[in-house]
Formats: structure tokens, C-alpha cells, sequence
């Protein structure tokens, strides 16, 4: 079986995956996630880029220059109806985390503008949440730092569970061109999570002249990339599915634009 060059696959090891710039051949968003067993550290040199740091699951301690941030995360399962904790660090921090308890945590960058913003706990309870769209096009997501929230320069990050028997990111978009205000350029990943975890999901990503157009069989834990073009993803039944998105690109702005032959669906007869 060939797997798509957009699709990377987990390893069980502590680092689950671990997406750069480089190994994903574009510039901004770089994206890992790691399993934490309690009284684990891990150690963050932010470097030339800002992190958030999103605690999926468990509960975590973060110290960022002497300054120390404790409890963060509350959640057992993604899945769960409570938004996750996370901690936002600008460019040239050394930011060091440790497991309090077993934890899944997301390191999410891109590059840095202002070292100068100050560090930041976002706390899961002011977090918007919101369901969107109709019948089995309903999904529900979470807003963890998106662009009102003007605590970083480049990163975008929200959370998505997509109902069994749904669709996601749907009707496709893509924000792939810089035509601001009715579109941005945007590179993106999405991590995946199923539940249950032995269940699988799909996610295609494809242009407008196919140059690029590819189909992946997501399971628990993989990551897709989308460098350009649009992105739906279908959970199929008996398996609800979870993902992250990182977005960043030139400018701190996410506008889409929707497939024109899928659009007629967002008609109000569509649903007649």
C-alpha cells in the first residue's frame, strides 16, 4: 500500500510524530506531540519561534525562564466535553514541562516576530466553544488560540470533534491564496485522534486543477498535512473522530475560501 506523502503515520514511542518546516517542505507551521508518563520532562528552546503548548490529556507543570505554571490540563480523554489547558511562549524562552500525571501533550510553533510578548497560561474554561453546521455536517470546536486572542504572531490553534457518520471541514475549503480579506495564506496540520481508538477516518486534500489531490486513511494519532488546497475529513460510523489544527503563514488571519461545486449545499434549500 502506497501512503500518501501528506500523510504522517504515529509512532508508539514517547514522540508520537514530529512535523518541521523541513520535513513537511514548507515554512511556518511545525507541529509534535508526545506521551509524557507521569514525572516525565521534557525541555523547549523556542528559539526563533513561538510555541503553545496544548495539554490533550493529563496534567502537566510548565516553567518558562524561573517562571513556573502549575495544574495545567484537566482532561482523561479528548473526547471529553471540556476544553484543554495551554501555555503560549514567544520566541527565545526555554520552556520546560513535566508530566504530573500520565499526559499527551501538542507542541504547536511557527515562527516568531516579537520575543517580547509576554508568556501566557489559556485557560480551558475561557476557551469559546461553539457547534457548527447542520445534520450530519455538525461538528464541535473549540477555539484555543485563534486570531481574537491576541497573544501570539503567527499560530492559530483549534480543536474539532467530528461526530461518527460526519463530515468535517465540509463543504472543503482551502486558504491557500493571499486575497485578503475573503482568503489567507494558511499552511495547516491535523492530528488525529478516534475513538474508538482502533477505528479509522478519512481526509482528502486536492486543487482546483488536481495537481495536488490526495486521499488519506487516517487512524488514531496520525497527522495530515495541508500545504494548500481544500481538506474535508468524513468520520465513519461507529467512530467519532478528534482533531488539533495548526495554522500559520504570512499573516495572523484565517479566511477560507469553499469549494465552488460543494457550495450550494450552505444554501438555505439545501436543507429542504
Amino acid at each position: 500500500m502506497t501512503i500518501s506523502p501528506l500523510l504522517v503515520k504515529a509512532s508508539s514511542q514517547r514522540e508520537i510524530c514530529n512535523v518541521t518546516p523541513e520535513s513537511a517542505g514548507w515554512q511556518h507551521v511545525g507541529f509534535r506531540a508526545l506521551r509524557l508518563k507521569a514525572g516525565d520532562h521534557e525541555v523547549i528552546a523556542t528559539g526563533s519561534r513561538e510555541l503553545c503548548v496544548v495539554v490533550l490529556t493529563g496534567t502537566i507543570r510548565a516553567e518558562v525562564d524561573g517562571e513556573v505554571f502549575d495544574d495545567l490540563g484537566t482532561r482523561d480523554s479528548v473526547f471529553d466535553a471540556v476544553s484543554p489547558d495551554a501555555l503560549y511562549a514567544p520566541a527565545s524562552k526555554t520552556v520546560t514541562i513535566t508530566a504530573t500525571r500520565d499526559s499527551e501533550v501538542a507542541l504547536c510553533t511557527a515562527p516568531g516576530v516579537s520575543p517580547d510578548k509576554p508568556v501566557q497560561r489559556l485557560e480551558g474554561a475561557r476557551m469559546r466553544r461553539m457547534t457548527r453546521g447542520e445534520g450530519t455536517n455538525t461538528r464541535h470546536v473549540c477555539d484555543i488560540l485563534m486570531g481574537d486572542n491576541p497573544a501570539a504572531d503567527r499560530l492559530l490553534v483549534v480543536e474539532v470533534i467530528t461526530p461518527a457518520s460526519h463530515s468535517s471541514s465540509y463543504p472543503p475549503h482551502k486558504h491557500d491564496t493571499d486575497a485578503a480579506p475573503t482568503e489567507t495564506v494558511l499552511e495547516e496540520t491535523y492530528y488525529h485522534r478516534i475513538d474508538p481508538p482502533q477505528g479509522f477516518g478519512f481526509q482528502r486534500v486536492y486543487t482546483d486543477d488536481r495537481s495536488l489531490d490526495e486521499a488519506c486513511v487516517i487512524e488514531n494519532h496520525d497527522v495530515v498535512l495541508v500545504p494548500r488546497g481544500y481538506h474535508p475529513v468524513v468520520a465513519p460510523h461507529g467512530y467519532n473522530l478528534y482533531y488539533l489544527n495548526v495554522m500559520a503563514g504570512p499573516s495572523r488571519s484565517w479566511a477560507f475560501k469553499n469549494d465552488p461545486a460543494h457550495e450550494w449545499m450552505l444554501q438555505p434549500q439545501a436543507s429542504n
